[in-house]
């Protein structure tokens, strides 16, 4: 993963690009969302889906009649993270930027074809979001496993690219009378609303009241 191919080789602005595994797994671990590339019958798809690493391999799931998962599996994909942490508005429309972490992963998908393996990953994936809720809840039957697919990719093939810090304004421009600086975006997670159907005096566990991203 140091050292990049052609394809995750970062050109433009490559002063930002990151290819360690360090920087790789916080931006995944940072926010369940990713969007998924793939071609199916000849078109160009990109789907939004939650996602999960484990070590050196991201996984996603779905419904193993998803469109999606069927073109992915042992398909080549690319993978993609972005998170904005902040708008940069600077003292001239063309400095304008935003700071961000975003990386790209290219590989092969590959389905996970052992049921054991598919359930301990979507335990693992609940657990490092809630962790202790999957002891809570009702088994998983063998039906519900079947109807889900898991896919895996292995980050061989990634690159980061990582923006911080003010604007960068021409230099003649410091002196204008112009307000720059950053606006800092935060994802902001909310005190939860019951389920009008649940059962008298049930409160939410700590799990769901104390839960964060990143």
């Amino acid at each position: 993963m140091d050292s990049p191919t052609e394809r995750t080789r970062v050109k433009r602005l490559n002063k930002r690009a990151k290819y360690d595994a360090e920087t790789v797994h916080a931006i995944l671990d940072a926010t369940p969302i990713c969007n998924v590339g793939y071609v199916f019958n000849g078109t160009p798809y990109v789907t939004p889906t939650l996602q999960w690493r484990e070590g050196d391999h991201v996984y996603w799931h779905g419904s193993s009649a998803s469109r999606m998962l069927e073109a992915c599996e042992d398909a080549e994909v690319c993978l993609t993270v972005s998170i904005i942490d902040g708008f940069v508005m600077a003292r001239a429309a063309f400095n304008h930027s935003c700071n961000y972490r975003s990386l790209m992963a290219f590989g092969t998908a590959r389905k996970l074809a052992d049921p054991a393996e598919k359930e301990m990953r979507l335990r693992n994936f609940t657990e490092a979001l809630w962790p202790g809720r999957w002891n809570m809840l009702r088994p998983m039957t063998a039906q519900e496993l079947k109807a889900t697919t898991v896919l895996s990719l292995k980050l061989d093939e990634v690159s980061a690219k990582v923006r911080t810090g003010p604007p960068g304004d021409d230099e003649e421009d410091y002196a204008l009378p112009i307000w720059a600086g950053v606006i800092p975006v935060q994802q902001q997670i909310l005190a939860p609303i019951d389920d009008p159907r649940l059962i008298p005096g049930l409160t939410a566990p700590s799990h769901i009241t104390d839960f964060r991203i990143g």
